[in-house]
């Protein structure tokens, strides 16, 4: 900066402004250099002035101008790189003026340190110039004076003037860029003004490939259109102008195989850019389609009409380029145009092939509101359809809600192939359906689809799959619809809303794509077919109510069968016989659920472990453990049944490992259980629990009628666990009443014998006096022992008669036996006149040896008072009572014979026929024999005699013996009589 002095301060001002409005005015590069220049030198006096353009691409620094002191300019017109650490990048990035004290000793400098010693240049100012965040260059200010300190007023004016000659650079490299850009919408107007003159498709299109070609300017521009049968891209249209890379024609064609993913980008409407250093597609189809083509840069936009491909417009290139936006815009805006026009030149095959479908749903209407034989109009359908489509496979599919597969209800294939069930290895279930059985009489199911296909399927949209082994979808399927041949498939449902009931299903046995008009063609038909599927879950609704009634018809007619057992019919294998009788009453459920397994955990109040009785196991892989105990307060599915008051579904991963030790069938993977309940204020009395194999759905029309048998059993069980107490409990007070009742008339007897006694004895012998009152009073002091003895201890319940004590000890022989039996009836005879005889069958020998019972000899001998009596009763006036009596037994070889107590003999037997000439009511014989079950209805049983024998019946089975009563051939009545015995000399 010379030595002038300071100008006028409004001099320079307006200096300054006419040179900035020369800056906003100017379009001319050079005249805002030298315009800047020319004020540098003359307001602000350096002795060197450079100013420099900025290249961001090439990082360096292009000179424009300036002046030396030597006056020579080619210096300042180089380019200078920019170097990491130098002086002119320094500012360049930091965008912030730098002062260098001496330029020549400034290491950082670069080439302008050489060219300061050459002109004597010390201290430099770069100031940058700079719009906003951006640099556009440089301008180096130098004296030759050491050290450079520029005024206040000076820095002010180099920002101003630097800022203006930015801010003019800035507009100037604006206006040129918007000049330089390509406008696309003017250009698709006027195309589309010249399509409405022309009158043919190829005229069109040929118009469309010169005006692309022209506005991008590629090395080729091609229109390939698309054959969907053959899945194909074949060139209709193109430039061939230029050659391709290695002097090749381009492709005539590409399948979709060769390019898989710029097939999917076509279809899903994205423009396919290839370019320098950028790729829409991955690597290796980019590489492939590149060189398939014999291209390096490629830009592609679909030709789509109603979301079908029509074809793509392709302008190619064979150098990399970088694709702008204008061009994609016009390219996919070109392409857009000719799939407006692509309707015209089929419009006549179009409508025609319309008139036709329209025809054939009329057709298959006609025939489905006809026909009564669903299988002849599906068969009619998928012939018309077949040959429409071209021999395509026909499938109706019906979905089955409980198993949730889908069923193949109907099926047409081609000729010399084989029906698709045949490939279905997964999906291949043994289940009766009489509406669509094949042959072999299996229904053919498909297996059951996951949730992102169940989700297509179940979307009112089609599915279409153009290749089945290249597309994701349906993989549960793949495996038997590629061993079938289908390649290609296209799913539409029978319902448009709602729930869903079938699918129509087309398949095709090689890669194919589905236009519009097929897509909407089995749309309509599948609408149609769908009321035939919707008939078909009618129908199967309808066979399901039906078998569900059945079993509940059965379960509830079993238990409403049911009678509770007699408590003289209750015998050792009674619990097996409950088993057998609760399996039987489960078997109903098993049906109804077509379930593999059904099995009852069951208890009675109170206690506290289970038994388990198994109502089905198909097989060993759904078996329960018999012998296993179930504790009921532990188990957790015990307890989840119990606290809930319905139904309980569980997976068997949720199973305790207490559970699995009596749940043990390996095939078992969904449970359902439910607890027996009746009223609130009554507990469970058990868990019904049901198996099946893992996936299985239980029919939501089944799970009520289940509830309900589930229930009616609960009831069941209680009744007739109430039934059977309280006839246990009627029977043994029945029991006992005969008991107190004949043990009185027993006492009665013996205190009237001894007051009778006592009456006739004759005062005048005091020593026979004495003697016989001890004697009676010695009775009576028995007599009275005895009741008492009864009363404390039998006071509700009689003491069972096998429930033999101290009493076991007690022997009498046979004489003695029938002998008191016979003074018992005495009266009876008098009363009567009856006589009565004893006969001793085999040996009289039998008589002397003491004997002893298996019961309570007290109560055996009222036993036989009993059958005496009853005999006594019958027998008419005058009559004669027979008694024949034998010991029977086995002897030594096991066979049975009449034996001498003398003699060795297992399990002796007494045995007494007793035979007289009375009247007896048949019914009483025949009951007696076999009692009735109806407890309710009038029975001999019920009122004396029959009553009295049946109470002696029973407790002479509870020592295992019988109580018969027969009539014999010539009129007479047989009471027959077996007591075991226990002989006292062993």
């Amino acid at each position: 900066m010379g030595e002038q002095p300071i100008p006028n301060e409004d001099k320079q001002i307006v200096t300054l402004g006419r040179v900035l409005q020369t800056l906003r005015e100017e379009d001319n590069v050079d005249v805002l250099i030298e315009t800047t220049v020319s004020y540098l030198q003359t307001e602000l006096n350096y002795s060197l002035i450079w100013i420099g353009f900025y290249d961001r691409l090439d990082h360096r620094i292009l000179g424009k101008g300036g002046i030396t002191p030597t006056g020579g300019s080619g210096f300042l017109n180089q380019r200078f790189f920019l170097n990491p650490g130098d002086l002119l990048e320094q500012v360049v990035i930091q965008q912030r003026p730098i002062g260098v004290p001496d330029l020549q000793e400034e290491t950082r400098a670069g080439e302008w340190r050489k060219a300061a010693q050459t002109f004597n240049i010390r201290g430099t100012l770069i100031y940058p110039i700079r719009y906003r965040d951006r640099c556009f260059g440089l301008a180096l200010l130098g004296q030759e004076g050491w050290g450079i300190s520029p005024r206040a007023d000076e820095k002010a004016r180099l920002s101003i003037l630097l800022g203006g000659l930015a801010a003019a650079l800035n507009q100037i490299e604006t206006d040129w860029q918007h000049q330089q850009a390509k406008r696309p919408d003017e250009p698709l107007l006027a195309l589309l003004n010249e399509l409405r003159t022309l009158p043919t498709m190829w005229q069109r299109l040929e118009v469309v490939v010169s005006q692309t070609h022209a506005f991008v300017k590629p090395t080729r521009t091609n229109i390939y259109w698309f054959e969907p049968e053959k899945r194909y891209f074949w060139r209709r249209v193109g430039n061939r102008t230029t050659s391709s890379i290695g002097g090749k024609d381009s492709a005539a064609g590409i399948t979709v195989q060769e390019a898989g993913g710029f097939y999917k980008a076509m279809v899903r409407d994205q423009v396919v850019s290839i370019g320098e250093a950028h790729s829409s597609l991955k690597a290796d189809l980019t590489s492939r389609l590149l060189q398939r083509l014999g291209v390096r840069s490629l830009l592609a936009a679909p030709i789509l009409l109603q979301d079908e491909l029509l074809g793509f417009l392709a302008v190619e290139g064979n150098d990399p380029r970088i694709w702008q936006e204008q061009e994609k815009s016009f390219v996919r805006g070109a392409a857009q145009l000719v799939a407006l026009i692509a309707p015209i030149e089929r419009m006549e095959a179009t409508i025609e092939q319309t008139k036709q479908d329209q025809i054939l749903t009329a057709e298959l209407a006609r025939a489905i509101a006809s026909e009564q034989d669903w299988q002849a109009t599906l068969k009619t359908c998928a012939d018309n359809l077949s040959h429409r489509l071209q021999q395509a496979r026909f499938l109706v599919l019906l979905f089955d809600s409980e198993s949730g597969k889908f069923e193949i209800c109907y099926q047409n294939h081609p000729a010399n192939r084989q029906p698709l069930g045949a490939s279905l290895r997964h999906g291949k279930e043994s289940h009766s359906s009489p509406l669509k059985e094949d042959s072999s009489g299996i229904a053919h199911y498909l297996p059951a689809l996951n949730e992102v296909d169940w989700q297509f399927v179940s979307s009112t949209e089609s599915v279409e799959i153009e290749d089945l082994t290249a597309d994701l979808k349906l993989t549960s399927w793949r495996e038997g619809l590629l061993e079938a041949g289908v390649r290609s498939l296209l799913i539409s449902r029978t319902s448009s809303e709602g729930h869903l009931e079938g699918l129509l299903a087309f398949g095709y046995e090689t890669p194919r794509t589905w236009t519009h008009a097929e897509r909407e063609l089995i749309r309509v038909v599948a609408q149609q077919i769908g009321l035939i599927v919707h008939q078909w879950q009618l129908q199967r609704q309808v066979l399901s109510q039906q078998k569900i009634f059945q079993s509940l018809q059965w379960g509830l007619s079993t238990l409403a069968s049911a009678q509770p057992l007699l408590p003289t019919q209750v015998t050792p294998d009674t619990n097996l016989e409950i088993r057998t009788y609760e399996g039987t009453v489960l078997q109903p459920i098993a049906q109804m659920l077509a379930c593999p397994l059904v099995a009852l955990v069951a208890w009675s109040p109170g206690e506290q472990v289970g038994r388990i009785v198994a109502g089905v196991i198909a097989n060993q892989q759904f078996a329960v453990n018999l012998n296993a105990v179930v504790p009921i307060d532990t188990d957790k599915l015990i307890q989840a049944a119990l606290v809930e008051d319905s139904l309980v579904i569980k997976r068997v991963d949720q199973l305790s490992p207490d559970t699995r030790q009596w749940l043990i069938g390996s095939g078992i993977g969904e449970i359902l259980v439910m607890a027996l309940r009746t009223a609130p204020e009554y507990e469970p009395t058990g868990v019904v629990v049901v198996a099946d194999k893992p996936g299985r759905r239980w029919s939501e029309m089944a799970l009520p009628a289940f509830g309900l048998l589930v229930t009616q059993l609960a009831w069941f069980r209680r009744y007739l666990m109430l039934a059977h107490h309280l006839q246990s409990q009627r029977q043994e007070l029945e029991r006992l009443n005969w008991y107190k009742h004949r043990s009185m008339e027993d006492f009665h007897r013996c205190l009237e014998a001894g007051v009778k006694v006592l009456s006739q004895l004759d005062s005048k012998e005091p020593e026979i006096l004495q003697t016989r009152v001890r004697q009676i009073c010695q009775q009576l002091s028995n007599s009275l022992l005895a009741m008492g003895h009864l009363l404390s201890t039998e006071e509700w319940k009689m003491r069972s008669i096998k429930d033999l004590g101290e009493l076991s000890k007690e022997t009498i022989s046979l004489t003695t036996l029938l002998k008191r039996a016979l003074e018992r009836i005495d009266p009876l005879l008098k009363e009567r006149r009856l006589w009565s005889q004893l006969h001793e069958i085999r040996s009289e020998h039998n008589q002397k040896i003491p004997i002893s019972f298996s019961g309570e000899l007290f109560k055996i001998e009222l036993i036989l008072y009993e059958v005496l009596s009853a005999a006594g009763d019958r027998a008419p006036q005058g009559g004669k009572i027979d008694i024949w009596y034998r010991i029977v037994g086995k002897g030594k070889s096991g066979n049975m014979a009449i034996g001498d107590l003398s003699e060795p003999m297992l399990n002796p037997l007494l045995e007494l026929s007793i035979t007289d000439n009375g009247v007896i009511d048949p019914q009483l014989i025949a009951e007696f024999r076999q009692r009735p079950w109806d407890e309710l209805a009038p029975s001999s049983l019920n009122q004396p005699p029959g009553l009295q024998l049946r109470i002696c019946q029973s407790l002479v089975q509870q020592i295992g013996g019988k109580l018969k009563l027969y009539q014999v051939e010539d009129g007479r009545i047989l009471t027959r009589l077996l007591l075991p015995l226990i002989v006292a000399n062993g």
